[in-house]
């Protein structure tokens, strides 16, 4: 089996990679380069020169070809890299005419645990919206802002106080509202300063969380570090990364407990597994990172059911525009009609907040036909908050 062609696919606010064989078989992947993904699809393109005539099963070594090519890195490579390389595994399925994760080591579960996106621009919003997560049968409710999700075009100001006690007492409010029965993944989005994210962390834990997001910048592994050995509630991070050492430095440290591994940008499902396996010889376990479209949410399922340290999976509403687009986006757009099913041939769902492991060959999942067209691609806007200042908010 030979590959003949490499197509990119922009679709909406997503992109998509096509690999094509000269025995029939396609495979597909997705770039989580979100913000660049002009970048990334020009990067596709520089390997596709490569890829044209290679046998797709060599997954390893094409992963380590295109990695080490030209001694550079980032996000619109490493998302190219990972679209590529869920492509190759999703072939890999269809080739031996079995579920992707069967080629991963098999099945370590039968269901995978996941967490539903929740959001709200007022306190009101925000408690409801957990409150409707637990009504809809999850026991896990994530990128839980308590901050909240206000519009990006809205200046921001809060003194120090205010900002903490009211952020912490809308963790209270959940908590009650929901009961022990709903975890809480805390997402901070790397809105605090080191100091601030301790003194958070300690009004929080009696609600105990399941976790803190990023509640720093990640540039600094020893920031993250510092703020993880202050903290009695775990930290989670990771996302925002893509590399198998940035990791491990990361885990060396002891700056996080649950990995935030990005399968469309960290390398894809081989550079996932790598970074897996590392985990575990931490003792710690990975939630992968899943903003984008359906296509991403069955690579993530591959791993999920095939790592034996796996805590739970992010699990964004697929009836909705992207969570990248909602959450980076002002109230018009997160208003707009457009249902990500829609594209797709297939779209997971749960039930008592888990998903059944499909037994779907490859990734399980393709565009419909015609998607193109029907979904233009849209660049994407830069869209940053200030402070009422005039400075640079990060949320």
């Amino acid at each position: 089996m030979k590959i003949t062609d490499i197509k990119v696919v922009p679709v909406n606010r997503f992109l998509y990679v096509k690999v094509f064989t000269d025995e029939g078989i396609t495979g597909i992947g997705e770039s989580g380069a979100w913000g660049f993904l002009d970048a990334s699809a020009e990067v596709v393109h520089s390997f596709k020169t490569y890829l044209i005539g290679k046998d797709p099963l060599q997954m390893e070594h094409h992963w380590q070809y295109m990695y080490r090519s030209f001694h550079f890195r980032g996000a619109a490579i490493m998302g190219a890299i990972s679209a590529i390389d869920i492509a190759l595994w999703d072939i890999a399925g269809k080739w031996f005419h079995v579920p992707t994760y069967m080629l991963l080591g098999g099945k370590c579960r039968g269901r995978i645990r996941t967490y539903y996106h929740v959001s709200g621009e007022t306190t009101e919003e925000l408690v409801e919206s957990c409150v409707n997560a637990k009504e809809l049968g999850y026991n896990a409710v994530g990128h839980l802002s308590p901050f909240l999700d206000e519009p990006r075009s809205k200046p921001y100001f809060q003194p120090y106080a205010k900002m903490i006690n009211e952020a912490a007492d809308r963790v209270r409010m959940i908590r009650e509202a929901v009961g022990d029965e709903v975890d809480l993944c805390l997402e901070l989005h790397r809105r605090m300063k080191p100091g601030e994210a301790n003194a958070f962390a300690q009004s929080v834990e009696k609600y105990q969380p399941f976790f803190l997001e990023d509640p720093i910048i990640p540039d600094n592994f020893d920031s993250m570090a510092l703020v993880a050995s202050k903290s009695n509630v775990p930290i989670a991070t990771g996302e925002r990364i893509h590399t198998i050492q940035e990791f491990e430095m990361l885990l060396s440290r002891n700056a996080m407990a649950y990995a935030r591994t990005s399968v469309c940008l960290c390398g894809g499902i081989t550079g996932t597994k790598k970074i897996a396996a590392i985990a575990e010889a931490h003792g710690v376990q990975i939630v992968p990172h899943n903003p984008l479209s359906p296509v991403s949410t069955a690579a993530c399922i591959q791993i999920a059911a095939a790592t034996e340290n796996l805590a739970i999976l992010e699990l964004p509403n697929h009836d909705t525009v992207s969570a990248t687009e909602r959450f980076t986006s002002t109230s018009k757009v997160r208003s707009e009609g457009f249902k990500q099913s829609d594209m797709v041939t297939w779209v997971p769902a749960a039930s008592g907040g888990f998903i059944d492991v499909p037994e779907r060959v490859g990734i399980g999942i393709d565009l419909v036909e015609g998607v193109e067209e029907k979904y233009p691609y849209r660049r994407r806007d830069i869209n940053t908050r200030l402070n009422v200042d005039g400075s640079v908010v990060d949320q």
